[in-house]
């Protein structure tokens, strides 16, 4: 099993940057705007992000939740390995307003697909936008394309992306292994 580095720290930080000013190009001043991260590993991303856009560039009132897609998944069934459900944390309306739903990886489409199913459990969004750190071009098996990315890789199936946080994996890197 090989590995090669896809982004480093420096990488990560930049396109974390490019992405909320993206963000903010397109929402103002985020009033009807919400960001909801996807459990598990889309809740590093998006806490990331709302953290930069409140610090960095200071947008107030940035209301940021956690959807858990777990038993909204096609396939959660499938597997011998039992799932975990992970929390929702959803403390706002999300009727009406426009939810930016932000993933690290987009890869086959399955998981947007269950998160479009759970959000729909809180109301009726005005607009759904995605946003992910890696979008697995060749992959997909639902019509999905996200409308923020931060980089796009060609990865065959052979191989997998995997993104380090600093909060839970000591560093901020994006992997590609070969299994």
């Amino acid at each position: 099993m090989s590995q090669k580095v896809l982004l480093n720290t420096k990488e990560v930080n930049i396109i974390l940057h490019r992405l909320a000013c993206q963000l903010i190009e397109k929402h103002n001043d985020f009033s009807n705007t919400v960001l909801i991260g996807l459990q598990p590993r889309g809740v590093f991303l998006a806490n990331r992000l709302a953290k930069i856009l409140s610090e960095s560039y200071k947008v107030k009132d940035i209301k940021l939740g956690h959807l858990d897609i777990t038993f909204f998944r096609d396939d959660f069934r499938r597997g011998d390995k039992t799932l975990e459900a992970n929390k929702t944390k959803i403390d706002f309306i999300v009727e009406d307003k426009n939810i930016v739903f932000i993933d690290d990886v987009l890869y086959t489409g399955r998981s947007i697909r269950a998160a479009l199913t759970a959000i729909q459990s809180f109301g009726r969004p005005n607009e759904i936008e995605l946003l992910t750190l890696i979008d697995r071009r060749f992959s997909r098996h639902l019509p999905i394309q996200p409308n923020y990315r931060g980089r796009q890789v060609d990865v065959i199936n052979n191989e997998k992306v995997k993104v380090n946080w600093k909060e839970h994996d000591n560093e901020d890197a994006v992997y590609l292994i070969e299994k």
